[in-house]
């Protein structure tokens, strides 16, 4: 039923295209700014006009569950000045122990064999 009333639409829109070809029928005149200016009020829908929209936005918006307020924390780092406690905190910080383990593909395989995580 769609294809019919798609070739009947095209149909009528080569009819008109040829009518105003050969003068049989006027050219339709557009008038942009017009039909813009005629856009502008669909732009905005009846309730956000009055205040009950602004409500609605705000109930729709509004946080569901209480949300704590931040507080401010201070740490004080002591300087030592010596440069093991820097090493040991770029250890901490970059979670490496130094050594990466080498992954070969038999022992993926291996670990496909085995099943997933958690099962």
């Amino acid at each position: 039923m769609s294809d019919i009333n798609n070739v009947n639409q095209t149909y009528d829109a080569q009819q008109a295209a040829e009518e105003i070809a050969e003068g049989d029928r006027p050219a339709p005149q557009v008038d942009v700014s017009s039909d813009y200016q005629a856009s502008k009020e669909y732009s905005v829908s009846e309730v956000d006009r009055t205040g009950k929209g602004q409500e609605a936005a705000e109930a729709a918006t509004a946080p569901q569950f209480e949300v704590s307020q931040p507080e401010e924390t201070k740490s004080v780092s002591e300087s030592t000045g010596d440069p093991s406690d820097y090493r040991d905190m770029a250890k901490d910080i970059s979670g490496t122990s130094g050594s990466t383990g080498n992954v070969s593909d038999d022992l993926v395989k291996k670990a496909i064999e085995m099943g997933q995580p958690g099962q």
